[in-house]
């Protein structure tokens, strides 16, 4: 048993009977000392024990003794044998090698005093972060502030403060910039309140840029002014649920077009927004995250993450969606999966583009194993191809063309599964093996 994991109050107690010990009882208190400790843990009582109150006998103040030489007489102790003496030495001993000299002990009062403050301040920084979390609900309400530096810093007559700022203080920057478009730049130098632009500036941004992305301008630039508008928001610690719109609303304009480098990052950062409290289409992207987890194949942190899982997120039609697309891979149930990505919810589908080919490769190996000839229009039924012709390309790049008619239409072609089993393996093996993320986060 470490002494490591010992509650901050247990640690207290021994430093301070430590120090209460003599060279006259300290044997017979480092024995009762190890027995309480002993006790408590073998009925797993160390963290409920009231350990400012136990008192060890040994060390209670004992009256001294008045007899008379009767007395004395009866109580001297008859004289001891040279085994006695030896046996009682070797006691000693065994004491003193147990816990050392005084400065060993001294020693080690001052360590267990040095791990009970740090216990204490690891708990005080602990009850900070939990309170500053729970102050959420209020970020459309100026948070009142004290004459000293709190948490949330600033004064509360301090006319700068923004109640969009969970961790305001004397420091945070406040933008002047009043540009709606502003090129993306990677900060090499401290802020300047001039290039940043203020709240009500980028929420008539974000007004704009949806409008220019429904009038179909290039990705490239919506992107890097949504990056310059994430950047002006971190950069003022703006964290409400306009910031989360705006990561959300990027997230899926990433997806749409096919660049999850963007949409890993913002993934990433409206999880923890979201661990704030702060409202948005949670369970949305929950159902995006457990699809992602499943491209990557991370099978032990996908079970960890669904187990985390709350029931209203169970609910949600969309994580319900997910959670039956993890079985059917898992159980390579392959006609379910694909019924599924015809019937994906938001934007779903976005992301199983990205190993549906995977699972496609392996359902054909399924079939070329149970079937001797399978249909090209099979095929395309069965592994969710919106046309033949996009089936016979599926066919054609992982070698199992092996038509039995092959100057028929496309309709009409026939595999011949014996000769193309091996070929989907080979291709399985060397294209679909290793899965690569990028800007996974």
């Amino acid at each position: 048993m470490s002494s490591e994991s010992w509650p901050p109050p247990l640690k207290e107690w021994v430093a301070r009977c430590l120090g209460q010990m003599t060279d006259a009882n300290r044997a017979e208190a480092q024995a009762e000392l190890r027995e309480s400790i002993a006790n408590a843990f073998a009925e797993k009582t160390l963290w409920t024990t009231d350990w400012a109150g136990v008192q060890l006998k040994s060390l209670m103040p004992k009256a001294p003794p008045v007899l008379n030489s009767l007395k004395r007489k009866m109580n001297d102790n008859p004289p001891m044998s040279k085994k006695a003496k030896k046996a009682a030495a070797q006691k000693r001993n065994d004491a003193n090698l147990d816990f050392g000299d005084q400065a060993a002990l001294n020693r080690r009062a001052e360590r267990f005093q040095r791990e009970h403050d740090i216990e204490r301040q690891k708990s005080m920084r602990g009850q900070a972060s939990l309170q500053a979390n729970n102050q959420h609900s209020h970020l459309f309400n100026r948070i009142s502030r004290s004459d000293s530096p709190s948490a949330f810093g600033a004064n509360s007559d301090d006319p700068e403060a923004d109640p969009n700022v969970l961790d305001w203080d004397k420091y945070t920057i406040v933008g002047t910039n009043q540009e709606l478009f502003k090129d993306y730049l990677r900060l090499t130098s401290e802020p300047k309140p001039e290039t940043i632009r203020p709240y009500s500036v980028l929420q008539q941004t974000l007004v704009e840029l949806k409008k220019r992305w429904k009038e179909k301008v290039s990705y490239n630039w919506i992107c890097n002014q949504f990056k310059s508008l994430r950047q002006d928001l971190t950069v003022q610690r703006i964290k409400n649920e306009f910031t989360v719109q705006v990561y959300e609303i990027h997230a899926r304009m990433a997806l749409e077009s096919s660049d999850m480098v963007e949409y890993n990052q913002c993934q990433a950062t409206l999880k923890n927004l979201y661990d704030l409290g702060i409202p948005g289409k949670h369970e949305e992207f929950t159902a995006y995250r457990i699809l992602m987890l499943l491209h990557g194949r991370n099978k032990s942190e996908l079970n960890l993450y669904v187990g985390t899982l709350t029931p209203r997120q169970k609910r949600d039609p969309a994580v319900q969606h997910a959670l039956r697309v993890q079985r059917a891979i898992s159980m390579g149930n392959y006609h379910a999966l694909f019924e599924m990505y015809w019937n994906a919810p938001n934007m779903g589908a976005y992301i199983m583009d990205y190993f549906i080919d995977r699972e496609r490769t392996r359902a054909l190996m399924t079939m070329t194993k149970a079937y001797r000839t399978i249909t090209l229009c099979f095929i395309q039924n069965e592994l969710a191809f919106e046309t033949v012709s996009d089936a016979r390309k599926f066919v054609e790049t992982h070698g199992s063309a092996f038509f039995i008619n092959p100057n028929a239409i496309d309709r009409d072609l026939t595999v011949e599964c014996k000769s193309a089993a091996p070929q989907l393996a080979q291709i399985y093996e060397e294209k679909y093996r290793k899965v690569g993320i990028k800007g996974a986060i």
